[in-house]
């Protein structure tokens, strides 16, 4: 890890566009300016964990989510089978329900 002095006021860089300024010293709290570009994400510390955290669950939570949603797909797929024309079906619509309970599933299943 670099580490710097600086005074209030001062400032140092990081590349070329973002600028770090000590606006005031007041006991243990430095409050300090961010200047960068919009594309530039800033974070508090604690906050960009947080983020992490809830990426990482919100992921965990897509692979069930798409998981439920292609079994509703399928489902749905069996109810409008009976609406269809011959010879319009596919491989993609055409798959049976695989949970009794399920839209389109037989009664009784």
């Amino acid at each position: 890890m670099l580490v710097l002095s600086r005074r209030p006021h001062e400032s140092f860089r990081i590349g070329h566009d973002v600028v770090i300024t000590v606006l005031e010293v007041n006991g243990d709290k430095v409050r300090i300016g961010i200047d960068a570009p919009s594309h530039v994400q800033v974070h508090r510390q604690e906050v960009y964990e947080e983020v992490q955290r809830a990426n990482a669950a919100a992921a965990a939570t897509e692979q069930g989510a798409t998981t439920d949603l292609a079994r509703a797909v399928r489902g749905a797929a069996g109810d409008r089978g009976s609406d269809r024309a011959a010879g319009t079906d596919d491989a993609a619509t055409s798959a049976e329900p695989e949970e009794p309970g399920q839209p389109g599933a037989a009664p009784g299943a």
